[in-house]
């Protein structure tokens, strides 16, 4: 269907159509689109309109283009989130209706290195507790977790046997976390963590790496968390100043 009677930018018109064409169902999660040549004939438009709504449709995490292969639809993230709300993995899964689970990597007592002294300035640190976690949502692996904790603040039995790590840090210290700084990083194929999280060869994954604070600016949990880029989506409000 010829899309030039609308009198907007071309591209925009394109991008448009695409996204009406998957949410009716036209274009399925994971499916090939047409071919260049057969979209911008059907669409009526040039090559290179369309090229660039295709470009940034990948870039809004629409499509996924593959040099050589062709352009094909992601899924839809399940679980979004503000990323200006401090909110767990469990929650963030437990809100989407779905079914929070751990699995348990490795949980050992580790000597704080120089970049952990620094981030958890002004603590003495000298033992870290470090937890490696994979979070499942309805048994299937999303997120793989890796946290610090200075031994002075949780002994390491209690970190084992945590399903929360917020509610365990705040029932064990008496404080509650009340801030993070977070730090966000798209990374490509993780050679030990992807093949854990079933991601396909070029999928990517969103690192957060937080810094957990309790309300009285004690620095608490230093976390890395890799997120299936498929699974998640992370939005921010900006206000004009």
């Amino acid at each position: 269907m010829s899309i030039r009677q609308d009198t907007r930018h071309l591209y925009l018109q394109v991008i448009e159509q695409i996204k009406r064409d998957i949410e009716n169902g036209i274009y399925l999660e994971k499916q090939k689109l047409p071919s260049e040549f057969q979209l911008s004939k059907s669409l009526g438009v040039s090559r290179a309109t369309l090229r660039e709504a295709l470009r940034i449709l990948e870039e809004d995490g629409v499509v996924t283009r593959r040099h050589g292969v062709g352009t094909f639809v992601n899924p839809k993230p399940l679980f979004t989130s503000g990323i200006e709300e401090l909110n767990s993995v469990t929650g963030m899964i437990a809100d989407s209706g779905m079914t929070p689970g751990s699995q348990y990597l490795s949980a050992d007592l580790v000597e704080a290195t120089e970049e952990d002294k620094r981030r958890f300035a002004p603590l003495e640190l000298h033992n870290l507790a470090k937890l490696e976690r994979v979070r499942t949502a309805d048994e299937q692996p999303v997120v793989y977790c890796v946290d610090k904790i200075p031994e002075e603040l949780i002994p390491i039995d209690h970190v084992r046997e945590a399903d929360s790590l917020f509610r365990t840090l705040e029932d064990f210290t008496g404080k509650r976390i009340g801030y993070a700084v977070t730090h966000i990083e798209p990374i490509g194929y993780h050679e030990r963590i992807s093949p854990v999280l079933n991601c396909e060869p070029d999928q990517a994954l969103l690192l957060l790496k937080q810094m957990h604070y309790s309300e009285d600016d004690v620095p608490m949990l230093l976390s890395s968390n890799y997120f299936r880029a498929d699974k998640f989506s992370f939005h921010v409000l900006r206000k004009r100043v």
